[in-house]
C-alpha cells in the first residue's frame, strides 16, 4: 500500500478511531488502527475495534498502491499529531513494514496484516431514526450520570432507549437513582426498545458537534450503529430485564417545592465543600415555610446554608447524598424545578414545572438522630 493524506485530515481521522481501538488486548490486531485503500481507489478506509464498539470513516487521499495494514493506534496517533508538513505518505511492504513520512520527519513501524483486523458487525434493513446531534447530545448527557457502576448489574451498565408514537424516551438507574429524559421526534413508524452501553453513549456524544447536523441510528437484532458527521460506530446491544421503572414512580406526594434551579444547585455545592471523598456524610435538608436549611457534618468540619422557596406542605427533614443531588440538579434544563417528596425514606422526585421532559429520582439517606 502507498497512499499520500491531508495530514490534518488523517491525524484527526486517527484520533478519533482511537476512541475504539482497546488499550491492552489479547489480540493486538484491537490495539491497532485498520488502514486501507477503498474500493473506488478515491480514498482510505480507517477502522477501530474493541469487540464491543467499533468506529470507522473514510477520508479522501491519492492512492499510488492499494493494499492495506493494521497500526498500533496510540503510536500511529502520535505520530500524526507531531507531523509538520502539510500532506504525510505512509506505504507498507509486503514484510508489513510501514514508512511514515511528512515534513522533515520519516518514521517506520512494524505493522500486521490487514486481514488479521477483526469483522465489524454490519447492521442491514431497516429504517433508519434520524435525530438532532444537539438533542441526542443533551439526552445522554442528561441521563449517563445515572447508570449503574456496579459491574456485576450489565444490564444497567446502559441507557435504554424506548420509541413510540413520536416520541424519545432515555432512561438510566443505578438502584439509588432514576434518570428519564423524553422529546418529540419525527419517527412514528415502529415502536422500539433496546439499551446501549453508556460508555459507547459517552463517546458517540463527542461527535456530535454540529448542533444543526443530524444523528442517523440504525438498528439490527444484536448491534446498533450511529452514522454521525461521516462516522459510523457501531455497537453491540445490552440483552437482558431491565427493571420496570415506572412502578418506581411514586403517584402522590405530601410535600412541593419550587425553587429557582440555578440558587439551589449553588447552596448544595456551598454546603458540600465540607464532603470528601474520605469525609463523607449527608447532606441534611429541613424544608419548612418558605426556607431550605441545608447542614452537614463531617470529619473536615461543619456547614450551613440556607435559600427560599416556595413549599407546599408541612415540614420534612431528609438526607441526601450531596452528589446524586448535585448530578440531577445539574442536568435540568429549567429554571425552575418542583421537588416533590412524600416521606423521609421515600422516592424524591424532580420534575420541571410543566410537561415531563424530565423525571429525576433519588432515594434520601438516612440520617443519624443529633
Amino acid at each position: 500500500m502507498k497512499i499520500i493524506c491531508d495530514t490534518s485530515l488523517v491525524s484527526e481521522a486517527c484520533q478519533n478511531i482511537q476512541r475504539a481501538a482497546s488499550g491492552k488486548a489479547a489480540v493486538p490486531a484491537l490495539e491497532g488502527i485498520l488502514i486501507k485503500t477503498t474500493r473506488d481507489g478515491g480514498g482510505v478506509e480507517l477502522s477501530g475495534y474493541d469487540l464491543e464498539m467499533g468506529i470507522n470513516t473514510r477520508i479522501d487521499a491519492r492512492i499510488e498502491k492499494s493494499g492495506g495494514i493494521i497500526l498500533n493506534a496510540k503510536t500511529l496517533c502520535e505520530i500524526l499529531r507531531h507531523i509538520s508538513g502539510p500532506e504525510v505518505l505512509i506505504e507498507s511492504d509486503e514484510k508489513n513494514v510501514c514508512a511514515i513520512k511528512g515534513g522533515d520527519s520519516e518514521y517506520s513501524l512494524i505493522g500486521m496484516r490487514a486481514d488479521e483486523f477483526p469483522d465489524m458487525p454490519v447492521v442491514m434493513g431497516g429504517i433508519p431514526v434520524v435525530l438532532a446531534q444537539g438533542l441526542m447530545r443533551d439526552m445522554i448527557r442528561q441521563t449517563v450520570f445515572a447508570v449503574s457502576a456496579d459491574e456485576s448489574k450489565a444490564i444497567y451498565r446502559g441507557i435504554k432507549f424506548e420509541i413510540s408514537d413520536g416520541r424519545l424516551m432515555l432512561v438510566a438507574l443505578d438502584g439509588y437513582r432514576l434518570a428519564i429524559r423524553k422529546e418529540e421526534i419525527e419517527y412514528k413508524r415502529d415502536t422500539l426498545s433496546f439499551i446501549v452501553p453508556a460508555k459507547t453513549l459517552s463517546e458517540i456524544a463527542k461527535f456530535m458537534n454540529d448542533d444543526n447536523g443530524f444523528v442517523s441510528v440504525s438498528l439490527g437484532k444484536s448491534h446498533i450503529v450511529f452514522n454521525v458527521n461521516g462516522y459510523n460506530i457501531v455497537s453491540r446491544l445490552l440483552e437482558g430485564d431491565f427493571m420496570n421503572y415506572r412502578a418506581a414512580l411514586p403517584e402522590n406526594y405530601s410535600l412541593l417545592v419550587k425553587v429557582n434551579t440555578r440558587e439551589l444547585i449553588e447552596s448544595v455545592e456551598r454546603v458540600s465543600l465540607v464532603i470528601s471523598e474520605k469525609f463523607r456524610s449527608p447532606l441534611r435538608c429541613i424544608f419548612d415555610g418558605d426556607i431550605i436549611k441545608f447542614s452537614c457534618v463531617t470529619g473536615i468540619g461543619a456547614a450551613n446554608d440556607r435559600l427560599p422557596a416556595e413549599i407546599e406542605g408541612e415540614r420534612h427533614e431528609l438526607g441526601f447524598n450531596n452528589r446524586f443531588l448535585l448530578d440531577a440538579l445539574r442536568s435540568c434544563d429549567a429554571d425552575i424545578v418542583h421537588i416533590k417528596i412524600s416521606g423521609t425514606v421515600s422516592p424524591v422526585i424532580i420534575t420541571p414545572p410543566e410537561g415531563e421532559a424530565f423525571i429525576y429520582i433519588i432515594m434520601p439517606t438516612r440520617l443519624k438522630e443529633e
